[in-house]
């Protein structure tokens, strides 16, 4: 048998392929499938979990989204309670101030009118008294002659007469 020959080169390259072969399936291949396993569950579970990851992500955009409207919502309230309470606190001034103008003016009109009464008071108690000497200069001048006296009441209320 002649080693260097081309038929048992091929002959020997095949026993050392098929027992290079054996050799690597009963001791490398199970380790090489098992990484390359958990290599291939290692990168599912990175993709699972950036998968995940992008979801509790729009789900907290969605959340704070949320919130933002609801404290925009709130705001708005706040804002129309707080106008409403500011018209309400003009009108409620602006009623007392009118009240309060009425009764000004009510207690202003009473006073002129007591004011006015006590000069038509006067005024009647000046007219008397006027009468009363008109009828003592009457009396004193002429006491028998009634035509004199008429002429002269006339001339004294025409003197004295009031608005």
């Amino acid at each position: 048998m002649n080693f260097t020959s081309p038929e048992s080169l091929i002959f020997w390259t095949t026993i050392i392929f098929v027992v290079f072969f054996i050799l690597l399936k009963k001791f490398a291949w199970k380790p090489i499938l098992e990484a390359v396993k958990t290599r291939e569950q290692s990168i599912n579970d990175a993709l699972l979990s950036a998968e995940n990851a992008k979801k509790d992500l729009l789900n907290l955009q969605a959340d704070n989204e949320k919130l933002l409207a609801e404290a925009r919502a709130e705001r708005d309230a706040m804002i129309k309670e707080a106008r409403e309470l500011k018209d309400k606190m003009i009108a409620d001034a602006k009623g007392e101030a009118q009240a309060q103008g009425e009764k000004m003016i009510s207690q202003a009109k009473a006073s002129i009118e007591s004011e006015k009464n006590a000069a038509m008071a006067e005024i009647k108690n000046q007219v008397s008294s006027l009468s009363i000497e008109i009828a003592e200069k009457l009396l004193k001048e002429e006491l028998t002659n009634t035509e004199a006296q008429s002429k002269l009441v006339e001339k004294m209320l025409g003197e004295a007469k009031l608005n």
